[in-house]
């Protein structure tokens, strides 16, 4: 999928402006990713779709009553929100105006079944983890994929499965298949974005290139949601991992000049809290709700995600093998 501040926000407006540009703007997710970490944006998918599913949700007494007493006196949360590129999340009417998205709408629909106010704040996908243990946010979003890894410090409350996919720049032929084995990228430049579940992937099995005789990847990361486009259109890397469902909604715009070589791995994905929170059970309760009564198949259809539809929430599941 930037901490308040200046320097924050002159990064954020440069990756929206970025991310605007006819040269299409991918990022890694949170999938680990978010995309999640980030995902992919693009100038000609820069409108948000019409349809409003989150506007008749209502509050669920039951559901609000599973909130701690103080957060129900208070009546927010705060979420710190990455805010990268559709179809999770992005600014289809520039920085000043409210963001759209999957990730948005399924934040603002579990919100008004808790009876609650959102306080969101823009942060970097690679800060927000780390700032839940502080106390910053009440709970993130942003593509974020549950992990082994991140199960350590991390609790989650699922709302979709998404995960690692790949692509190139259309008229590749270096890469023209899925990459179901690393092997395949050795001796070539991926990008993908900073702290995200690719990057982690990328580094820690580098090796295979060596242990297979091949000349070894190389990985460059970018912190920049259009950087990491930039980079492919130009040439500088070969292959870019990001979110599934990011790298086929960019890829289904021709102005992208993008190829999906489909998904590697699937991860599902949540909000996430510190270790220990008290508010998953409500969080986990709200979302079921919405599968329940329809909002969710909504959201997702309005995203273009509904392949990625879970069947119920759960807290803190097992990773995907």
């Amino acid at each position: 999928m930037n901490l308040p501040g200046n320097g924050t926000r002159t990064r954020l407006r440069t990756a929206a402006a970025l991310a605007l540009l006819p040269l299409l703007a991918l990022t890694a997710c949170g999938s680990g990713d978010g995309g999640g970490d980030p995902a992919v944006a693009g100038a000609q998918v820069s409108s948000a779709p019409a349809d409003d599913p989150v506007a008749g949700v209502r509050t669920v007494d039951a559901v609000a009553a599973l909130l701690p007493a103080e957060v129900r006196k208070a009546g927010t949360l705060r979420v710190g929100s990455s805010v990268g590129a559709p179809p999770a999340a992005f600014y289809p009417n520039g920085q000043d105006k409210p963001p759209a998205g999957q990730d948005i709408d399924i934040a603002d629909a579990v919100a008004k079944v808790l009876g609650v106010k959102l306080e969101r704040q823009d942060a970097s996908f690679e800060t927000i983890l780390p700032a839940l243990g502080s106390g910053k946010y009440d709970f993130g979003t942003g593509n974020f994929g549950v992990t082994t890894e991140r199960l350590k410090t991390i609790d989650f409350v699922t709302y979709i499965n998404d995960g690692q996919g790949f692509a190139v720049k259309t008229g590749n032929t270096t890469l023209t298949t899925q990459v179901s084995d690393l092997t395949q990228l050795c001796g070539l430049t991926i990008g993908t974005g900073a702290g995200t579940t690719f990057e982690k992937t990328l580094t820690v099995q580098k090796g295979v290139c060596a242990a297979a005789g091949k000349k070894p990847y190389e990985v460059k990361v970018f912190s920049e949601t259009g950087a990491v486009t930039t980079a492919l259109q130009q040439g500088r890397i070969d292959v870019v991992m990001s979110t599934i469902n990011g790298l086929r909604h960019q890829a289904a715009q021709p102005a992208a000049q993008t190829a999906f070589l489909g998904e590697y791995h699937r991860l599902d994905v949540g909000f996430a809290f510190k270790k220990g929170s008290p508010l998953t059970p409500a969080l986990q309760a709200a979302v079921n709700e919405l599968i329940r009564n329809g909002t969710y198949a909504r959201i997702l259809k309005k995203w273009g995600t509904t392949a990625s539809a879970i069947d119920t929430s759960q807290i803190n599941p097992a990773e995907h093998t």
